[in-house]
């Protein structure tokens, strides 16, 4: 089992600097991995501090040496295939090939609708696995030409019969780990997981249950293609609140055994008792994540 912790892009004091600061301070104290949410606009009253979470884990590569980054998750629907297929390979590179890429269709539907976008959940999820496909085929670093429903790469005039090329590629081979987030138990974006490197299960109405967790190792098994290489890893990421050190483990240790392989720590500003309007207890978040992973 691995430990992570999963924190705002938006909030009181946060900035690309705080930001990677407490990456590195996480890194010390024992955490495996610090991951951000990817939100354009803060979802609570008043002006908000936040930070676009790409140029932060630029600044968070260049404090840590050895947790795993990314965004948990990124809404791919909001975003344009081929430059984060630059921008991630170019953030691979900065971080020494530490870079996880968690997706999604985006789960915050006033995102959507404030700037005119689709909204239809079908729709993204169909953008989503579309995107992917431009993602992977260009982070090959090969000429790669696509048409599709929602995207095209080369597809008309110019040097369009070369090809595009997204190069140097990525550090990671065969490619950045691609982890899919989905509601459990809607299975689409578990069919979905199965076909990448790992799954991101998300209740609406708690944390998943050791119980739950087997339930749905045991479906993403079950839809493995035969395309995807059986012997390749495939994460079973869990977020949720916990205690430090052994204390957690009695959080921990149930889903470790049902088939968990990373804990993510949630850390939001809810969990220690925000209220619209107050202060955020940013000594509360920042303290939880110094006392250390669930680790006995």
């Amino acid at each position: 089992m691995r430990y992570g912790v999963s924190f705002p892009n938006f909030g009181d004091g946060v900035s690309a600097r705080s930001l990677a600061d407490l990456a590195a301070e996480a890194e010390a104290v024992g955490w495996d991995g610090f991951f951000l949410w990817d939100h354009l606009f803060a979802f609570m009253p008043g002006p908000v501090p936040a930070v676009d979470p790409w140029i932060a884990l630029a600044a968070i590569a260049l404090k840590t040496e050895r947790v795993q980054i990314g965004p948990m998750v990124t809404p791919l629907p909001r975003r344009r295939p081929v430059k984060l297929a630059r921008e991630t390979a170019t953030l691979d590179h900065l971080s020494g090939g530490r870079l996880v890429l968690g997706v999604g269709i985006g789960a915050a539907p006033f995102e959507w609708d404030y700037l005119a976008e689709e909204t239809d959940a079908k729709i993204r999820g169909a953008m989503l696995d579309e995107g992917l496909e431009v993602l992977t085929g260009l982070w090959r670093g090969e000429p790669f030409r696509h048409r599709g429903p929602h995207y095209r790469v080369a597809g008309d005039g110019g040097d369009a019969e070369w090809g595009a090329v997204c190069f140097p590629p990525p550090v990671q081979r065969p490619r950045i780990p691609i982890w899919v987030a989905g509601t459990w138990p809607r299975k689409p974006p578990f069919r979905r997981a199965a076909r990448w490197d790992g799954v991101f299960p998300i209740k609406n109405d708690g944390q998943m249950t050791p119980d739950d967790v087997r339930e749905m190792v045991g479906y993403v098994a079950a839809h493995r293609g035969t395309e995807r290489d059986p012997n390749a890893p495939f994460e079973v990421v869990i977020g949720g609140a916990s205690d430090a050190g052994a204390a957690g483990t009695r959080t921990v240790a149930p889903l470790a055994e049902a088939g968990a392989t990373w804990w993510v720590e949630g850390i939001d500003p809810w969990r220690f008792g925000y209220a619209d309007g107050a202060p955020w207890p940013v000594e509360a978040m920042h303290g939880r994540i110094r006392k250390g992973p669930p680790r006995g």
